[in-house]
């Protein structure tokens, strides 16, 4: 299975794509998506374009998206939260189911703590696709994003087969 990680951002978009089997989990492809053009509507469309093109490139059967946290600037919160619709908008476009997760969350999933720093995060990503050469931090944090998703994935599948054998 194929999972496409998203850190949504209005002018950088981190992605990270993982290949999962079982519990083994291989990097296949990162990057960072910077938005082009003058006004809002051309740079959301910008991340548009490049996000489709990204999923027809590598073609995932699951995506997840980190959630927006609310800060004291309103206007800079609804931004990133316009890229975050761009961000679930495509994959949803591509039939694929889209997992939401918090940032403490995938810290957590990944590093062991919810307050990880970006260096701590992507020195877990290193640590857990051995080999991968990352793009940046945001690209980093997608992966992060993808790997937490694939983690859940796997508990998911395991709980259903537990209740699957005790019924």
């Amino acid at each position: 299975m194929r999972v496409l990680g998203i850190d949504p951002g209005l002018r950088n978009l981190g992605w990270g794509v993982i290949e999962v089997a079982g519990s083994r989990l291989t990097h296949v492809a990162n990057g960072i998506v910077h938005s082009e053009g003058s006004d809002l509507a051309q740079r959301l469309l910008s991340l548009y374009d490049a996000l489709k093109q990204i999923v027809a490139d590598h073609a995932p059967d699951a995506a997840a998206v980190e959630q927006t946290f609310v800060n004291k600037d309103g206007a800079g919160t609804l931004k990133l939260g316009q890229a975050r619709g761009i961000a679930m908008l495509v994959p949803a476009q591509a039939g694929l189911t889209v997992g939401e997760y918090a940032p403490n969350t995938v810290k957590k999933a990944v590093v062991g703590v919810g307050h990880a720093d970006k260096g701590q995060i992507a020195h877990m990503v290193r640590f857990q696709l051995p080999g991968v050469e990352l793009a940046g931090p945001d690209a980093a944090d997608a992966l992060a994003i993808a790997i937490c998703h694939a983690h859940h994935l796997q508990s998911a599948g395991r709980l259903a087969s537990a209740i699957r054998g005790a019924a």
